[in-house]
């Protein structure tokens, strides 16, 4: 198998590639799988909200023996389906803008339905990346890479870990381990200056070179 470094490179990221930074992978989540995610995501609020909205239109159609409808308790479910929709609909939209990529620098995500924004994450901020596999990916052959850069949620005393995410790309463990990599080899590179870093010049600013 040819390696990832090989493959053509997609343009999506020109418009944010800094000088003498060098796009070592780029690549775009699969169709199904990325979509069916939202609905992993949003199943939970789906599902309370449709029992939520059929208990009361059930209980309140019981007791007054018409169909006129419920009372106000059964606007506390719509919140939670709109979520699990909003999930679902998220991942549709923004298909057609959803890209991935890495450089010799960073980590770096292009999404949006609206309009377009790019995000990115430095690699000395990455501390922490995994590659997951749910069901509905595996049967596609695709996987997800999270990456962990330090934020957190604060929710009553509990502290959650906010995860940035690369969805349903091909090939995700060798994606992973190339990332992993490149990773390991330019943080290294930041804290211990080798070969590749000139006499007169023994900063970071210096081009990486995959051998």
């Amino acid at each position: 198998m040819p390696s990832i470094f090989d493959q053509n490179l997609l343009p999506e990221f020109e418009s944010v590639r800094g000088k003498d930074e060098q796009i070592l992978w780029s690549g775009k989540p699969v169709f199904l799988p990325f979509v069916a995610g939202g609905l992993l995501m949003g199943f939970m609020g789906l599902a309370f909200g449709i029992i939520w909205l059929s208990v009361n239109f059930n209980h309140q159609s019981e007791t007054s023996g018409s169909d006129s409808g419920p009372g106000f308790f059964w606007l506390f479910g719509l919140l939670p389906l709109a979520q699990g929709i909003w999930s679902v609909m998220n991942r549709l939209l923004s298909y057609s803008n959803t890209y991935y990529a890495y450089s010799n620098r960073r980590i770096m995500m292009r999404t949006g339905f609206f309009g377009t924004s790019f995000k990115a994450i430095d690699f000395d901020k990455v501390s922490d990346i995994e590659v997951t596999v749910n069901f509905i990916e595996r049967f596609y052959n695709v996987g997800s890479i999270q990456f962990f850069s330090g934020r957190t949620q604060s929710d009553e005393g509990n502290v959650t870990k906010l995860y940035d995410y690369w969805h349903a790309i091909r090939l995700p463990y060798e994606v992973f381990k190339q990332v992993k990599e490149v990773i390991v080899d330019i943080k290294t590179d930041y804290n211990y200056p080798n070969a590749l870093r000139p006499e007169t010049n023994p900063g970071y600013s210096t081009k990486y070179s995959k051998e």
